[in-house]
């Protein structure tokens, strides 16, 4: 029987038919460029509330000034920045998971194993920014749509590097559960 191939005392890949240790390769939310149009409209509310407060005409008072201001800034600037801190993206040395919502959450997994084809969709923005669109399709599930990805290529890399790792581990398990038969 052969010792395991180790890097510094650790084992580099474990012995046929281990447990492998589920470990965080990457944990992201979408690219924070849909927030720029809040952050512009809470730059605009600001700067419009602070000049016309104090010069407003008779009908209208100031704390109906500051009334407006705060229903803008939670309508365009506090909701669509809850929506985008409400669905991340993980990958993990098994797995893809995505989880969104903010009152009700939904989970989706898509485990590396089982393999799936990696799309990668980038729009004239996007490229711009270093973002991208990937989909990841089993042919059986559903596909799993990963939104503005930051670092898009890194993202597709550290993907199908895990998917080719996982596959060669459970073929490697299942050539060893054959061989002792």
């Amino acid at each position: 029987m052969t010792q395991p191939v180790t890097l510094g005392g650790r084992p580099m890949m474990p012995p046929p038919g281990a447990p492998v240790e589920e470990l965080l390769v990457a944990r992201f939310r979408s690219h924070a460029r849909r927030l720029f149009w809040s952050a512009l409209v809470l730059i605009g509310v600001c700067g419009a509330t602070a000049f016309l407060y104090g010069n407003l005409e008779p009908p209208f008072e100031d704390w109906m000034l500051l009334a407006a201001a705060a229903a803008a800034i939670v309508l365009f600037v506090i909701v669509p920045f809850l929506f985008w801190l409400s669905r991340t993206y993980t990958i993990t040395t098994r797995r893809v998971i995505v989880r969104e919502g903010m009152g009700s959450r939904s989970r989706r997994e898509l485990s590396h194993t089982r393999g799936y084809s990696i799309a990668v969709r980038r729009g004239i923005l996007q490229r711009m920014w270093g973002a991208g669109t990937i989909t990841l399709s089993n042919g059986v599930d559903a596909p799993l749509r990963l939104v503005n990805v930051p670092s898009v290529n890194l993202v597709h890399e550290a993907l199908a590097d895990q998917v080719e790792v996982n596959q060669i581990l459970a073929h490697r398990d299942a050539q060893s559960g054959n061989a002792g038969d």
